[in-house]
């Protein structure tokens, strides 16, 4: 890691955020080694915010698109040619959904929420959000955005991608072509 990541490393409070944090620079790093051929101690990443300057925004390298995301135990990373954004989220239906979608879902999507009752209901939000969220990091606004006004752009396809029961997860690339892709554990690549 270099020093803006150790710095961020040395700033979380808990052990399983830090944890977290690790994995997903180790595996941006191998991912990027692999794909470049290169070895992972040479592989150069930017977090610059371009609001603040600050080290907390999108990963950022040259030759490739980049997004980082993780809930609970799982890290996901995407790599590509084109604009994308990842994001998994832990379905959690202990938090105070309405109000959440209150400020994050547009009028027709509170609608449609408003059908579901219990876990069925915490799942819907969560797909909403993790589609959401996949959108604005793949256009790189981020959640500095107002969530409820957040469509899918012309030119951006979503993918659900499979993760563990409770978990679910969104892919936005924005892209002409609808994209291949390509999941894998990256159990091996740790080994």
């Amino acid at each position: 890691m270099d020093e803006v990541e150790r710095g961020r490393l040395a700033a979380y409070v808990r052990d399983e955020d830090k944890a977290r944090f690790l994995l997903g620079a180790t595996l941006v790093r191998r991912l990027l080694a692999a794909r470049f051929s290169l070895p992972p101690a040479s592989i150069v990443v930017n977090r610059t915010c371009p609001d603040c300057g600050k080290p907390h925004g999108k990963v950022r390298t040259d030759g490739a698109e980049l997004s980082v995301t993780h809930a609970g135990d799982l890290v996901g990373v995407a790599i590509g040619d084109h604009p994308l954004g990842l994001d998994v989220e832990k379905v959690d239906p202990g938090i105070d959904i309405d109000a959440v979608a209150r400020l994050t879902l547009a009028p027709e999507e509170l609608r449609d929420l408003s059908q579901y009752n219990g876990i069925e209901k915490a799942s819907v939000f969560t797909t909403y959000w993790t589609r959401k969220e996949a959108v604005v990091k793949a256009t790189g606004d981020g959640l500095r955005t107002d969530l409820r006004t957040v469509m899918v752009p012309d030119g951006t396809h979503l993918v659900e991608l499979a993760v563990p029961p409770g978990y679910l997860a969104a892919l936005a690339v924005m892209s002409a072509a609808p994209p291949v892709v390509e999941e894998n554990d990256a159990t091996q690549l740790l080994s």
